[in-house]
């Protein structure tokens, strides 16, 4: 009897450590697609950010499913007080488009055009403003999804709550990024 309670133990203590393990190589991977991701954000490579996120999500669901064993072991070992579902969750951070720089308009401003010519003077008068305005939006939205991936990958996504709430805001602001783009491309086609 009691070497089939050492066999346990050393069963559960095995599992715990495999357990431990998943979430460090989590957290390494999230690292990394961190690093990617901001060079791929640079690069404007919208199929490879897209397949980096989904990539997180795997990472995640394989932290869920280790956590779950992680809590049914800690019970079993009666270390319940260790795991605490009830701890509070950080705060992630939410970016969305009226938190960006604003885009200078030709038509922002309350003056009155006597033709085309001045309103097309006024348009190429703002021109670098307006280019370099969509540049830092887009900027500003990459650093911001790279910081969320990289404030995810500390915690190597072992808090539940806060790595989903983490990859919601990931993939909004993949979904602003892209916006983005598309409105420079648009601005700047004229």
């Amino acid at each position: 009897m009691l070497g089939a309670s050492i066999a346990t133990a050393e069963r559960a203590f095995t599992e715990l450590t495999a357990c431990d393990e998943v979430i460090d190589k989590a957290a390494a991977r999230g690292a990394e697609a961190a690093d990617r991701l901001q060079t791929l954000l640079a690069l404007e490579a919208k199929e490879e950010v897209a397949a980096e996120l989904a990539a997180l999500e795997t990472i995640t669901g394989e932290v869920r499913r280790s956590a779950v064993t992680l809590r049914l072991l800690n019970r079993i070992l009666g270390r319940d007080a260790a795991v605490e579902d009830d701890a509070p969750t950080a705060p992630v951070d939410r970016l969305r488009e009226i938190d960006l720089p604003e885009v200078p308009s030709a038509y922002g401003d309350d003056t009155e055009y006597d033709d085309l010519l001045a309103m097309a003077d006024r348009e190429a008068e703002i021109a670098p403003k307006l280019e370099s305005a969509h540049r830092e939006r887009v900027a500003v939205v990459a650093a911001h999804l790279v910081g969320i991936v990289r404030q995810a990958a500390q915690t190597g996504f072992a808090d539940e709550r806060f790595a989903l709430a983490s990859l919601r805001e990931a993939r909004t602001a993949h979904t602003l990024w892209l916006r983005c783009l598309e409105q420079r491309r648009g601005a700047l086609e004229r």
